[in-house]
């Protein structure tokens, strides 16, 4: 979508908010081996793992991803980097954070932190991920393809959905994002990357609806 004004209609709200509360898993916190933070231009990622930290829900924590389209000029020497950095600024140790610093996409996210955590002789059980909120059934269905071993706790500040539209202050750019990323949960199972999700008859009316209004430049590319 071309020219988009940063604020959406009443109806492309009620679309949005529609896939933004299926994308959440509503998981249960709880005590994991490690986290597994992700990486992606919402800082904020890193400071929601940091309070987990401090909260003792895991001794280790792993920040995960390179540079993207969308990241490269935020945070220029790569996603995990930058995160690790604004958490240790937020008083966790040194020791307890370990970085993965090529990921491209999710799958590599969890296969690379996985490599890293083998290399630290850490073989965890139970898996607590980070995201954005609208990130987080993604990165469920990918880590239980690819890493199916472990138990997946998602989790991801809680924000209500006008509450994240204001922090990140363009609506559109959201809408574009929520899109995106509910394409690829429905795609990627098809192409092995993740494990299928059921998706409602209203969630899935609300993608196509918000598709044909043009929101569109998060989608993949044939």
């Amino acid at each position: 979508m071309t020219d988009k004004q940063q604020t959406i209609t009443e109806g492309q709200w009620h679309n949005a908010k529609l896939i933004w509360d299926y994308h959440q898993m509503n998981h249960q916190l709880r005590p994991c081996d490690v986290a597994i933070g992700l990486g992606s231009h919402d800082l904020r990622v890193a400071a929601f793992t940091a309070e987990l930290y401090h909260a003792g829900l895991f001794p280790t924590l792993i920040f995960t991803g390179g540079n993207s389209p969308n990241t490269a000029a935020r945070f220029p020497r790569g996603e995990a980097v930058h995160f690790r950095e604004h958490a240790l600024g937020l008083g966790v140790p040194d020791a307890s954070v370990l970085i993965e610093p090529n990921a491209a996409n999710t799958g590599q996210n969890i296969a690379f932190s996985r490599e890293v955590l083998a290399a630290a002789c850490i073989t965890p059980k139970s898996v607590l991920l980070t995201a954005m909120p609208y990130m987080e059934r993604r990165a469920y269905a990918t880590c239980r393809k690819v890493w199916p071993e472990v138990e997946v706790v998602c989790a991801s500040e809680p924000l209500e959905f006008d509450d994240y539209l204001k922090a990140i202050g363009d609506e559109a750019f959201v809408t574009d994002m929520l899109v995106g990323d509910m394409q690829r949960v429905i795609e990627y199972p098809k192409l092995g990357f993740a494990i299928e999700q059921d998706v409602p008859e209203d969630v899935h009316a609300a993608y196509q609806s918000l598709i044909k209004d043009g929101f569109d430049s998060r989608l993949l590319t044939s």
